[in-house]
């Protein structure tokens, strides 16, 4: 048996959330399907919660995080700015950085040892 750190981490912005897990599986998705309605379907999300999701990382971002084209005859469409790209990097990095720092420290403590 080992022991393993678990935690959340998110990134806020004068109280708001800009980026945590949720938000970033959204804009990887986003990416990955070109669109917000598949990128909402692929997470099992409503397509009302993940507009709101996007949203509120815009409104918190200090840049649009993506470029939005309006539906009709042949669909709309989002995909992530470059800036967008940025955060989603930044983000598991520092997730990664995290994680590893944790276990890290668990590793610290004899207690915890097996």
């Amino acid at each position: 048996m080992s022991y393993k750190i678990k935690s959340r981490i998110w990134i806020e912005s004068n109280g708001n959330v800009l980026l945590g897990e949720g938000r970033v599986h959204l804009l990887k998705a986003i990416q990955e399907t070109g669109s917000l309605s598949k990128a909402a379907k692929s997470l099992n999300l409503s397509y009302k919660k993940a507009w709101h999701l996007l949203d509120s990382v815009n409104k918190s971002a200090k840049k649009p995080v993506t470029i939005n084209s309006i539906g009709g005859k042949g669909g709309g469409g989002a995909e992530l700015t470059d800036y967008g790209k940025s955060l989603i990097i930044a983000f598991d990095e520092i997730n990664k950085n995290c994680w590893d720092f944790l276990d890290k420290e668990l590793a610290n403590y004899e207690c915890l040892k097996l």
